[in-house]
């Protein structure tokens, strides 16, 4: 488990120990987590690659735009698809060394469609696979694009979602489901995308950030939901549903009945039974699937994001 400030990454090796600040000193963008390797986004542009070894090699990408998302499609070489505002898409791969634009992203019909309410550019917002290379990549603001062929050609799912979608994950024991947290809340396809399912109940159609799926119980999610995007209290809550979001059931043993801000995207992550979650400074974890919280270890500055490899 990683856990990831604005310039720092901690490593959670048990949750009886306390995080262990890995690398420090970093303007830090994304971070994720392989099997073998932790790859690191930074402000400028750059990659960090760690091995299991730790030792780090630095690639310059030469990319301009803000590196919002990452996905590994494989690590032996390594092949990564990065995102970024304004909303490309660009694919590194260890073997040549650099990185390209994904051409096919580029030149999808309805990107003419994908705005911002504040007028600036669109982001591919987060990325998320299956095990047999299905990729889906969340435009916000612009709905889903998935890939068949892990990364080379897209096309969009199916519109009947919230278009402006916060966070997309998949179920690694079940390739068909996908999951979004939108701005009215949560939907769920179980047939990768071609037919959404509105799944509000409970949450009320409220505003929805961050998401997380058990990762052998497709129906057993976290989600987290407020009443905006901003202001100064947004009455960020936690959500919990075991029937696939028929019902949802607020979490608030251990974890605040009510958070000043929301709870985002990337702050929400399964680590087998277990269950992170942070909120600004201050990091919660469950042991028991996310029914019972307690606050587990505040960071020094603003968490940015959690993650983990199944």
């Amino acid at each position: 488990m990683l856990i990831t400030t604005e310039h720092s990454v901690y490593k959670l090796s048990s949750k009886n120990h306390l995080p262990e600040e890995s690398l420090k000193d970093l303007n830090i963008r994304r971070v994720l987590q392989g099997q073998k390797n932790i790859i690191i986004a930074l402000e400028d542009g750059s990659l960090l690659i760690q091995n299991g070894n730790r030792s780090i090699q630095k690639i310059q990408t030469n990319i301009k735009d803000r590196i919002d998302s990452l996905y590994l499609i494989n690590e032996n070489p390594i092949s990564l698809l990065i995102g970024c505002t304004p909303p490309n898409l660009y694919i590194f791969n260890e073997d040549f060394g650099g990185v390209v634009t994904v051409s096919s992203f580029q030149k999808l019909p309805v990107r003419d469609k994908w705005f911002t309410p504040w007028g600036g550019p669109p982001a591919v917002r987060s990325i998320a696979g299956t095990k047999d290379g299905w990729i889906y990549a969340d435009i916000h603001v612009g709905s889903i694009m998935r890939s068949r062929d892990n990364g080379e050609n897209w096309e969009p799912v199916n519109p009947t979602l919230h278009r402006d979608v916060h966070e997309v994950v998949t179920c690694p024991s079940n390739n068909n489901m996908v999951y979004a947290n939108t701005y009215r809340s949560v939907y769920i396809s179980n047939d990768r995308g071609q037919t959404w399912y509105h799944r509000s109940g409970a949450l009320n159609d409220r505003y929805g950030r961050g998401i997380a799926v058990h990762p052998t119980d497709p129906d057993l999610l976290l989600c987290g939901v407020s009443d905006g995007p901003r202001g100064d209290n947004v009455h960020g809550q936690l959500y919990r549903t075991e029937d696939g979001g028929m019902n949802w059931v607020h979490i608030d043993n251990g974890f605040p009945e009510s958070t000043r801000s929301n709870i985002d995207t990337f702050h929400i992550r399964f680590n087998g039974d277990e269950v992170f979650v942070s909120d600004e400074q201050n990091l919660y974890h469950s042991n028991d699937q996310g029914k019972n919280f307690e606050l587990f270890w505040s960071a020094p500055e603003k968490i940015v994001m959690i993650d983990s490899h199944f």
